[in-house]
Parts: structure tokens; C-alpha cells; sequence
């Protein structure tokens, strides 16, 4: 690869990165665009541009996006956050509590995107009949997500890229990230509790009207809500069986999808438009983009020298990604990070020639519990401040970043003791 090729490819990389992070253009545009560059200086051909792309990580994304926008119609994630304020009998605090925990579950089992549109309008239903601010109430949920999402294969983008990439499995994520995860939600809702119990203070006027919300009125449609628990039920399923049965989680992901959209009889064009089809293309530039710096032997470079700055000690390896991932996760998006991160720790292993294995969870725990870390840091807190916004309430950076950054290290020191005493 000719010296020209080497500068071109990581110009490119680095401006693209630069503007995405700006927020100045749109990211599909931008990443699109840069994609577009490597084939017009002939940094990768056509078919060696198809071949860097994640076509599982994307079929997997398709999939879900189909089941979740179906399922949505029936009203069913509405009933259920109805039902849980109603459970503790409209207590603020047990809401947070219950609605997080939900948020938590229901993120690892979607996406955490996905479960943040779901769950805050109904949030803020709730947050104006109690006549209280809702941001004590949201902000635990977009936490929860993150953390949540990071538990499964499929509740966040970075660990679908992972688990595609390194050949890692649901059960396999569901083995090694589920039990932490659960215990930093444990740490992470008692620190909400510290952290917003001035807040919670409602009279019983206001109580029982969250007591006399009727849940049953959010059902829209009782069939397809049938039909979409068996598919969903049964993805998941095949999610955890994919291993063993010799498919990838795109597979299943697809099969599912195409199953309900031939038992629901919904309009397939309403449901491929509801599709993220900008997420999509994204992840696709972000695949092209990557894999020219690693065409032209950049990703190995670096390679080589974190392996000299850690000595090849694993030790020091894991440390490095678990943090380093965490705190540039909280300043920028996670998902061009681990797109970036994945070849160059493959390149370390075939390097050093040890097991990589764990240096996988430490850039899964690293990049989804840091996008805590600020406003900025994921997708989810972007979307749920944005549905702030529209309700007349602003959720400043700075707001944000006093409650974000400080739970965000303490779930990177939780995950690091875990992982120095269990992988090392």
C-alpha cells in the first residue's frame, strides 16, 4: 500500500470523526460521505468496501427495529408502565425505582433507543398528573438504559458489533455481563435515591390521581399484542439457542421480523418506514470507514503500540481498554469508538497471541456504561433530553454531567474489580 494511500485513509478517518463530533452535519451524511472518499482515491475497492461491512450487526439492528415497530401498535409497553405506577400505589420513589428496573430489562432485551421512546412519554404523563418536575424521573431512566443495554448482545449497538465481530454469543454476554449488570443497578438505584429523595415529595391529591389511570384504555389492539408476544418470546429464544442451532442472531433477528409482519397483516410499507434507516447507513459508512484504515495497515500500528505501552501484559491491556473506552465513550458517540476498537484488538491478539477474550467485556462494559458519562455520551441521552425539550423542560449539560460522570466512574470501578478478579 503506497505512503499516499496510508496519509489519505487516516485524513479522511480523522476529519470524519471530527465533524461527527462537532454535531456540525449530519453523521449519516458525513460517514457517508467519507465512505464515498475511500472509493473515489482508491483506498478500497467496491468489493473490498462490501466486504468491511457487519452485515449480521446490521440484520440483527433491521430485526429488532421490525418487532419493536409492530409491537409498539398494540400498546402494550404503555400498559405496563401504567400498571407498575399503580403497583406502588403512585409513590414517586418506587416509580423511579420500578420504572428503572423496567427501563434496565426492557433495554437489554431491545434497545436502549428503543426503550427510551417507549417509556419517558409515558413518564411524563405521569410526572404532569403528579404536577412534579420530571426530570428526577427521566434522568434515572436514561441511566438505566445504558446500563441495561450493557447486560445482552442485543440491548446495545456496541455489543451487537462485538459479539458479531469476536464471535460471541447471547448466552455468552448473558453469562459474563448479566451479573454485574445486576449488581450495578443494585449500586446505581440507591445512589438514586441519595441523589433525588429532596425531589420526591407529592400531597395525596395528586397520588390518587395515578391510582385512577385506567391501563386497560392503553391496549389498542389485544391480537396483535398475542401474536407479537409468541414472535418476540420465541426470538428470544432463538437468541439464546442461536449458538447451538448453527444460526447468527441476524437470522433469527430476520426470521422473527418476518414472521409478524406476515401474522400481523400491518401494512409492510408503514412498518419499513418506521425502520432507522439513518442509524442503518451509518453503521454501514462507519464499517467502510474503519476497514480502509485497517486496508492500509493503520489499525496494526497501533496495535503494536499498545501492546508496547502495556508490555503485552493483560493486566494493563484490559485496564487501559475498560477505562480509555469509558471516558472517550462519555465525550463521543460509542459507536464509531468500538467500530474503530474492534480491529485493533483482534490486531493485539494476533500479535500477542494470547486470549483476547477478556479485553472483548472490557470494551463492552467500557464504551455502553460510558456513555453515562455526559449528555453527549449515547444515543439514549440524546433522544431523552430532546423529549425533555419538547415538554418544555431543558436538561443542561451541565445538569446532566452532575449526576452522569459521577455514577458512570462508579460503575467503571465496580466493573474493574470485576474483571481483575474473575478474568485475571
Amino acid at each position: 500500500m503506497e505512503l499516499y494511500h496510508v496519509i489519505a485513509a487516516v485524513g479522511i478517518f480523522v476529519a470524519i470523526y471530527m465533524v461527527i463530533i462537532s454535531e456540525k452535519i449530519n453523521r449519516t451524511t458525513i460517514a457517508v460521505f467519507g465512505a464515498s472518499l475511500l472509493l473515489l482515491f482508491k483506498i478500497l475497492t467496491q468489493e473490498q468496501a462490501l466486504s468491511k461491512i457487519d452485515f449480521n450487526t446490521i440484520g440483527l439492528l433491521i430485526g429488532m427495529m421490525i418487532i419493536v415497530s409492530i409491537t409498539r401498535r398494540t400498546g402494550a409497553f404503555e400498559y405496563l408502565a401504567i400498571w407498575a405506577a399503580k403497583a406502588v400505589k403512585g409513590e414517586p420513589w418506587r416509580i423511579i425505582v420500578v420504572f428503572s428496573i423496567f427501563t434496565a430489562v426492557a433495554s437489554a432485551m431491545l434497545d436502549n433507543v428503543t426503550t427510551i421512546l417507549l417509556i419517558i412519554p409515558i413518564t411524563l404523563v405521569i410526572t404532569d398528573t403528579l404536577e412534579t418536575d420530571p426530570i428526577p424521573f427521566v434522568l434515572p431512566l436514561i441511566l438505566s438504559s445504558n446500563i441495561g443495554g450493557t447486560a445482552t448482545l442485543i440491548g446495545d449497538p456496541p455489543n451487537i458489533m462485538i459479539g458479531s465481530a469476536a464471535g460471541l454469543g447471547f448466552i455468552d454476554f448473558i453469562k459474563n455481563l448479566t451479573p454485574i449488570i445486576i449488581v450495578i443497578m443494585i449500586v446505581v438505584i440507591f445512589i438514586f435515591r441519595l441523589l433525588f429523595r429532596k425531589s420526591l415529595h407529592i400531597t395525596e391529591e395528586k397520588r390518587m390521581k395515578i391510582m385512577q389511570m385506567d391501563e386497560k384504555l392503553a391496549i389498542k389492539d389485544s391480537v396483535l399484542l398475542k401474536k407479537c408476544l409468541v414472535i418476540l418470546g420465541l426470538t428470544i429464544g432463538g437468541f439464546v439457542a442461536h449458538q447451538y442451532l448453527g444460526f447468527e442472531s441476524a437470522t433469527v433477528a430476520l426470521i422473527g421480523a418476518a414472521v409478524l409482519m406476515l401474522i400481523s397483516k400491518v401494512d409492510p410499507e408503514e412498518v419499513l418506514l418506521e425502520i432507522e434507516w439513518a442509524t442503518l447507513f451509518f453503521f454501514v459508512a462507519l464499517f467502510i470507514l474503519v476497514g480502509g484504515l485497517e486496508e492500509v495497515g493503520v489499525i496494526r500500528i497501533l496495535a503494536n503500540g499498545m501492546l508496547n505501552i502495556t508490555q503485552g501484559k493483560l493486566v494493563l491491556m484490559l485496564v487501559l481498554i475498560l477505562w480509555g473506552s469509558a471516558l472517550l465513550s462519555s465525550v463521543l458517540d460509542n459507536i464509531p469508538f468500538v467500530a474503530t476498537m474492534i480491529p485493533l484488538i483482534k490486531s493485539m491478539g494476533e500479535l500477542s497471541g494470547m486470549d483476547i477474550t477478556p479485553l472483548w467485556w472490557a470494551l463492552a462494559l467500557g464504551a455502553c456504561l460510558g456513555g453515562n458519562g455526559t449528555l453527549v455520551g449515547a444515543s439514549a441521552n440524546v433522544v431523552g433530553s430532546g423529549m425533555l425539550a419538547k415538554h418544555g423542560q431543558k436538561l443542561t449539560f451541565m445538569r446532566y454531567l452532575k449526576y452522569g460522570f459521577p455514577i458512570m466512574i462508579v460503575t467503571i470501578v465496580i466493573s474493574t474489580v470485576y474483571l481483575l478478579v474473575f478474568y485475571l
